[in-house]
């Protein structure tokens, strides 16, 4: 890559991981204070919720922003400005209605646990359109803007947190935490100079379709896995034990901060190598997951190994104890997550839906079976192991689509056609008809005419 190009792209790589800083310093802010007000029981409460909305945040990037992602990703022309009124419309329909439908199920159960929900309802459409805020400025490439709308947000959250720290009650604190991004999204609205457009709704999920659906499928797979693996959790441990495996996912959330930073970057930068140099696009994402999973592996012992005990009580209080007995298999965890993440964007780069959903439809179904045998086996921490094998080998799968995705979008198809053609000929004829491709040279001109 050029020295101009790369200083550009690693400019962007800065704002994305200065905007993902902000957000989960302020989203590790929040778990802080709820565990030590709540101790073990509610912040589980709290978690179940947290969880909840994991599954609809990934809903509406499905549908709104992931296809945004691949096919806007440095437009930012009409061309983007029609893109994001409507797929910020599409985030804002999904918050009103799974917002609707959180508040009638939280008034159902009733309890903690329902308000927690009611809670979550009445926060849900601000925190999706927000969130489509900041992928849509992504995709211009004005990540300065993602930065400036989260910093609103953070700001904003400093006064109510405050207070629902004096009201000790999980409903207060889901509101503490999702109201002021109503400020956050109304500013949103300025910076972009867009509005939401729910009339474009329909015309914005029918037009992308090929990708919505099945990136719909496969973010849903991925949270809802989470969720039930945490409610199969809590019904089979307790709500302590929830808050356990929570406590420690907060011990990694500056790693995780940087998992996320670099992922709202990492899809419009693999396009950007996928345009300019096709041949380099499985490199890209090697040395993006493998940095990602050393940085997890390193910040994960450094807190096994030197992480005073006082310091883990007095950031997490009463959900030390438990959380620290789980610090190893979240971190093997997280570290494979890093490397799936590398191959992630280079199956989205390469708009390879079809392959994405079915390695994680496979990693899903492993991570939630993993955990539930592992909790039914020895409570938090046998969901940890168990996740983290699953994790492991589903990260297999996701690099093998990849490689396959790469084979399928750069072998021109007249030589696929002839190479199956004439495979029953022997392995002699198979090597002279091979010899005619030229390999990752070649690509550019094939994407391209493609």
């Amino acid at each position: 890559m050029p020295p101009k190009g790369l200083r550009a792209m690693v400019g962007r790589l800065s704002w994305g991981l200065g905007d993902q800083a902000i957000s989960s310093l302020t989203n590790f802010a929040v778990g802080i204070v709820v565990a030590r007000s709540l101790g073990a029981s509610g912040f589980g409460v709290f978690t179940l919720a947290w969880v909840t909305y994991g599954v609809l945040l990934n809903v509406s990037r499905g549908l709104a922003t992931d296809p945004l992602m691949v096919r806007f990703s440095g437009a930012a022309d009409e061309r983007w400005r029609a893109a994001v009124a409507r797929s910020s419309g599409t985030a804002l329909m999904i918050g009103v209605v799974s917002g609707a439908l959180s508040i009638v199920a939280g008034l159902a159960v009733g309890g903690v646990i329902g308000g927690a929900f009611v809670g979550l309802g009445l926060v849900l459409p601000g925190l999706l359109v927000q969130d489509s805020w900041r992928f849509a400025f992504f995709a211009a490439g004005w990540g300065q803007k993602a930065v400036a709308n989260d910093l609103v947000w953070a700001a904003a959250m400093v006064p109510t947190l405050w207070f629902a720290a004096q009201a000790d009650s999980v409903f207060v604190f889901v509101l503490a935490w999702g109201l002021p991004v109503a400020l956050a999204a109304g500013f949103g609205v300025v910076q972009a100079g867009v509005l939401p457009s729910a009339a474009g709704v329909r015309d914005w999920v029918d037009r992308h379709r090929d990708l919505g659906v099945r990136y719909l499928v496969e973010n849903v797979s991925n949270s809802g896995s989470s969720q039930l693996r945490m409610y199969g959790l809590g019904a089979i441990g307790g709500l302590a034990d929830v808050g356990a495996i929570r406590g420690g996912e907060l011990l990694l959330a500056p790693f995780l901060a940087l998992l996320m930073g670099v992922s709202l970057v990492s899809v419009p930068e693999a396009a950007r190598v996928l345009n300019r140099a096709p041949g380099k696009l499985f490199a890209f994402c090697a040395v993006l997951g493998g940095g990602q999973a050393a940085a997890a592996l390193l910040w994960g012992l450094a807190i096994l190994l030197f992480l005073p005990a006082s310091l883990g009580v007095l950031v997490l209080g009463p959900v030390w104890e438990p959380a620290s007995e789980l610090i190893l298999p979240i971190t093997l965890s997280v570290t494979g997550a890093g490397v799936v993440a590398g191959a992630t964007a280079g199956l989205r780069a390469l708009g390879a839906a079809r392959r994405s959903l079915h390695a994680q439809l496979f990693a899903a179904a492993g991570y939630l079976g993993g955990g539930l045998v592992g909790a039914v086996l020895a409570g938090a921490l046998g969901a940890s192991w168990g996740s983290t094998i699953a994790v492991w080998c589903g990260a297999v799968v996701w690099w093998w689509q990849l490689r396959a995705g790469l084979a399928e979008r750069f072998v021109p198809e007249p030589l696929r056609k002839e190479e199956v053609r004439t495979a029953w000929q022997g392995p002699r004829h198979r090597a002279s008809v091979s010899s005619d491709y030229s390999g990752p040279a070649t690509s550019a001109t094939t994407a391209r005419s493609r």
